[in-house]
């Protein structure tokens, strides 16, 4: 059976979009999920950068606004950036590291997703957080509580950590079980395909 690792950051725009779908391009494969929540913030200044680089290049930020658009649009999905952008994602990260341990990851973390980017919510807001939760009938202080356990938060640098020595750069990217590496929502697919593929072999 493939099994492709899911790294995605919950500020993240395409990641809302790869959220939203890697459910199903898996059941559709006979594969598994593994959700890997992350942060992005320290891996963009371990390149130089203090923001997202669709802050830092203006042209690029409003072309990111309008994909978004029309892929959400394609897929019948609403879509509305939150401000400010990006989010400050680290409460939720934490507590979707907390819901790994408790089968309700992939659950929060869309419905994180469409409170960001489709009701344009601040995501750092706990009580945002706590809406949430309680949509999804999980306990929000309990949540919260084991979210700031220092081994947790420790789990969440770890984590980063990793996603940066494995050559992760953004979200949403997809490492598959043989070490390959797929950035963006548009290689969700491929990623997949590759563990499903057969393996051509390497010329030396």
């Amino acid at each position: 059976m493939a099994h492709v690792e899911f790294w995605f950051d919950l500020a993240s725009t395409y990641s809302y979009l790869s959220a939203l779908r890697i459910e199903a391009a898996a059941a559709a494969r006979g594969a598994t999920v593994a959700w890997r929540p992350f942060l992005l913030g320290p891996v963009f200044k371990a390149q130089g950068w203090e923001t997202s680089p669709f802050n830092l290049y203006p042209a690029k930020g409003r072309y990111m606004v309008r994909d978004m658009e029309r892929l959400a649009r394609a897929r019948d999905l609403a879509f509305r950036l939150p401000t400010p952008f990006p989010q400050n994602s680290l409460k939720a990260a934490r507590m979707a590291l907390v819901g790994a341990d408790r089968g309700w990851t992939a659950a929060f973390v869309k419905a994180v997703f469409v409170a960001e980017f489709q009701d344009g919510a601040d995501i750092s807001d706990p009580s945002v957080l706590a809406g949430v939760c309680s949509k999804l009938g999980l306990d929000f202080r309990s949540i919260l509580a084991a979210s700031e356990a220092p081994d947790l938060k420790q789990r969440l640098r770890d984590a980063t950590d990793e996603a940066m020595r494995r050559g992760i750069f953004g979200a949403p990217t997809f490492v598959t079980q043989d070490g390959e590496v797929f950035w963006g929502d548009d290689r969700l697919e491929s990623a997949f395909d590759w563990n499903g593929g057969p393996k051509k072999e390497r010329s030396e």
